[in-house]
């Protein structure tokens, strides 16, 4: 008896210590580490666009630099946590801005489920970037838009070429509909040389285009147990303490994190599935990046090949990263930073 007694006062301290550490946790405001310099920048802001408030991460070593607006995917998979990661070369040539669209992370809080529109993210993509213009004094920004992001980010600059240097699309989205035929495909023919019967059972339930975000989700499972989203898989493991523990979100944020995730999925799969870049983007009038991973079958690399021989542009240019999938910034961040400053200096004015 005495031996449960003293298992259940340990026990019950040990409850009472996570209790009291979950309370200290929820009530830590977010914040971003600081960076030393007299014209550096490191702030969570929040700004309004068509009358939502959403939240911004904004970091650099100058101010005086061209901005470098990333558009995250998902729908509504934002990131501000893990960014940094991926931005601490960036920073030194750019002022980078992270944002976490309305009804994702940090700006999914009182989200009007009406509201979450491809139309209306594609107008608040550029609503931010003119705010960015004016505030840092460039007059035009550079806009790197990943996955769903590159629906946005691509539509955003064919409505206003004139906000922006150039284009830079990572796992660009070109064709919705043909994007899963290709990818489901993949895993299906994966499945087959794997002889993974379990797999071949489960995508023999489902096929594109999918009713619901389960049939999706079936299909982006064995697509990562194929390494055919993230092939650099030990890299972005390193990125894991970031997204559970990084100060840039709350705990409430977390918490909530995947509901708003999945409202978002829910509400603007319809468009991405539609979305036909060579119908519908033929042409856009500043430069285009095209960063693909050359292991990318969320993206499929072959229909970002196929958009980049048709686009008309001042330059196109495919850049590869050979040992990456969708996710190149945590894929192989160095190389990512590298080459985008390499691509995208020469462009801004000196």
């Amino acid at each position: 008896m005495r031996i449960a007694r003293t298992v259940l006062k340990a026990l019950g301290a040990l409850l009472l210590a996570i209790a009291v550490a979950l309370l200290l946790w929820w009530l830590v405001p977010a914040a971003t580490a600081p960076i030393d310099g007299p014209n550096a920048i490191a702030a969570l802001e929040r700004v309004s666009l068509g009358g939502a408030e959403q939240t911004i991460l904004v970091r650099g070593r100058d101010r005086a630099k061209p901005v470098l607006l990333y558009v995250h995917g998902g729908p509504g998979f934002a990131q501000l946590p893990i960014a940094p990661g991926y931005s601490e070369l960036l920073e030194r040539h750019f002022v980078v801005v992270h944002w976490d669209q309305r009804g994702a992370g940090a700006s999914c809080a009182d989200t009007d489920s009406a509201a979450l529109t491809q139309e209306r993210i594609v107008a608040d993509t550029i609503e931010l970037s003119e705010q960015l213009a004016r505030r840092f004094g460039g007059g035009k920004i550079f806009l790197l838009g990943h996955s769903w992001g590159s629906v946005v980010g691509a539509l955003a600059v064919q409505q206003r070429p004139d906000l922006f240097y150039a284009y830079v699309g990572l796992g660009q989205v070109v064709n919705g509909r043909r994007n899963e035929e290709l990818s489901y495909r993949f895993v299906v023919e994966e499945a087959e040389r794997r002889e993974d019967e379990e797999a071949l059972a489960e995508l023999g339930r489902i096929h594109p285009p999918y009713p619901t975000p389960k049939e999706l989700g079936v299909q982006r499972r064995w697509l990562a147990a194929y390494r055919g989203s993230i092939y650099a898989t030990d890299r972005a493991r390193e990125a894991l303490p970031a997204a559970l523990f990084g100060r840039e979100y709350t705990l409430a944020t977390r918490l909530r994190f995947f509901s708003c995730f999945q409202r978002s999925l829910e509400r603007l799969w319809a468009g991405l599935d539609g979305f036909d870049a060579i119908a519908q983007i033929p042409r856009l009038d500043v430069p285009v990046f095209l960063f693909t991973g050359r292991h990318d079958w969320n993206t499929p690399w072959p229909l970002i090949e196929e958009w980049g021989a048709a686009l008309a542009a001042p330059q196109v240019e495919l850049v590869w990263f050979e040992e990456a999938g969708h996710v190149p910034p945590i894929e192989a961040p160095e190389e990512f930073q590298r080459r985008l400053i390499e691509k995208l200096t020469p462009l801004a004015p000196r």
